[in-house]
């Protein structure tokens, strides 16, 4: 059975920073682009990075130079890295696997982001 959980989402202050991590199972996550995507209340649900399988990386316009996608293989995980948190911020997070080879993807069940003082 294939999962990805999501974690490392939280309550935290504007400015500050949060680590989410989604770590599969069931599926080699090496050969999958994972995109981590957001959903804020009355909005759609959009992208905001992603890594290819070879590691190149594309990042949503609002969040560029504040938040860092990677990923560790030999964990079989993907890691968004955001810093410099705004309100705005404020989400449900949700990371995706798709083989390009197969169009197989693959959804979590998200992580909640909340950036308020």
């Amino acid at each position: 059975q294939v999962q990805l959980v999501e974690s490392g989402g939280g309550l935290v202050q504007p400015g500050g920073s949060l680590r989410l991590s989604c770590a599969a199972s069931g599926i080699r996550f090496s050969i999958y682009a994972v995109g981590w995507y957001r959903q804020a209340p009355g909005n759609q649900r959009e992208l905001v990075a992603l890594i290819t399988r070879v590691g190149s990386t594309n990042y949503a316009d609002s969040v560029k130079g504040r938040f860092t996608i990677s990923r560790d293989n030999a964990k079989n995980t993907v890691y968004l890295q955001m810093n410099s948190l705004k309100p705005e911020d404020t989400a449900d997070y949700y990371c995706n696997g798709k083989n390009s080879l197969t169009g197989r993807e693959y959804w979590g069940q998200g992580t909640q982001v909340t950036v308020s003082s």
